[in-house]
């Protein structure tokens, strides 16, 4: 007599993809051997794994439901030609070969071969971000996500806490002109996941930083666990750094941007107009009457950067001068100076 696989996760025949899914997760957890000792877990770990992968593919549970075990390993009842599918490619038919290998299953559903370190790595008290992430791993529900999916056996899962990797920190450069509005960043990141059967691949993966307006130099954004998946140790977490990109015009000082206007002598002494540039690519215009000495500084009121708390109000456009002094003089121009100065 075959195997029943509905009854081996404990599912009825109508059972939809989802309940299998969620069936084979809750008793794969349960009947892992790195946390059941039980003498039969091995093979009912691998049982579970079988009717997995028969049930959860639309092909050969059709075939299985009309032939049972039997229809899978390419044995067809007399008189069932008529069956959809069923022959393969030059007439032959399919034929269902379990690999053997129920922890590549395992892997491949949770996206790791030890999800343990992801259930209970914070049980020490550590960070945010814990858990899985529901929507990296095969569609898995939320609900019955914690002890309880062990079947009653978390008192035997070991409360020691796994060790995180080290965080992995990059800057992330930003414009004035980016902090003055905002801006999203997708920063790709290559990490390594486990392949199945004990190997490993390297994984693309895009991140999008939401940079919001004002922010400044030394603001982390941290993304969970996002490092690479080394057995044993809970993935590092990804740290980006804000950092300023030097601007070619101004300067930053919190909130408020400084802007070094180069004036002649002459104007610094008699005075000027000075077309000031901002960071909406127009320009103010300032008139100085005042004599400019290498202290005067002009104050632009919210032409700044917002601040990161309230964006609704900004700093403001600092304007200081570089006076340009001659390098050289006649000697009728310093008596002229003279006698005009006091």
């Amino acid at each position: 007599m075959g195997k029943d696989y509905y009854e081996i996760l404990g599912i009825s025949k109508k059972a939809t993809e989802d309940e299998i899914k969620k069936a084979y997760r809750n008793m794969a957890l349960k009947y892992h051997p790195d946390k059941n000792k039980s003498p039969e877990a091995e093979e009912k770990f691998k049982l579970i794994a079988e009717a997995y992968e028969v049930l959860s593919d639309k092909k050969k549970r059709d075939i299985y439901d009309q032939f049972g075990e039997e229809g899978l390993s390419g044995n067809v009842p007399p008189g069932s030609s008529g069956m959809g599918g069923f022959a393969g490619p030059g007439g032959g038919t399919y034929k269902f070969s379990y690999h053997g290998d129920p922890r590549q299953t395992f892997a491949q559903f949770f996206g790791t071969d030890n999800p343990f370190e992801m259930f209970f790595g914070n049980l020490g008290g550590g960070g945010s971000g814990g858990g899985i992430n529901i929507d990296q791993h095969h569609g898995m529900d939320t609900d019955n996500f914690g002890f309880s999916s062990f079947g009653g056996n978390a008192d035997r899962v070991s409360k020691k806490p796994y060790k995180q990797d080290p965080p992995i920190e990059h800057n992330l450069n930003v414009s004035l002109e980016e902090v003055l509005k905002g801006c999203l960043k997708k920063m790709k990141i290559i990490r390594k996941v486990p392949g199945g059967s004990g190997t490993y691949r390297k994984q693309d993966k895009v991140l999008t930083i939401n940079v919001k307006p004002g922010w400044k130099a030394g603001t982390k954004i941290t993304f969970p666990r996002e490092g690479d998946q080394n057995p044993g140790t809970i993935p590092s977490d990804i740290v980006f750094i804000i950092q300023d990109k030097p601007h070619k015009v101004f300067k930053r000082e919190g909130a408020d941007i400084v802007y070094t206007a180069k004036v002649s002598l002459k104007d610094a002494l008699t005075g000027c107009r000075i077309m000031v540039p901002t960071l909406e690519s127009e320009e103010f215009p300032l008139r100085m009457n005042d004599i400019i000495t290498p202290q005067t500084i002009r104050r632009i009121s919210g032409r700044g950067l917002p601040y990161p708390k309230e964006p609704t109000k900004r700093g403001d456009l600092i304007v200081k001068f570089d006076i340009q002094f001659p390098t050289s003089l006649t000697s009728d121009q310093k008596r002229a100076i003279a006698e005009l100065l006091p």
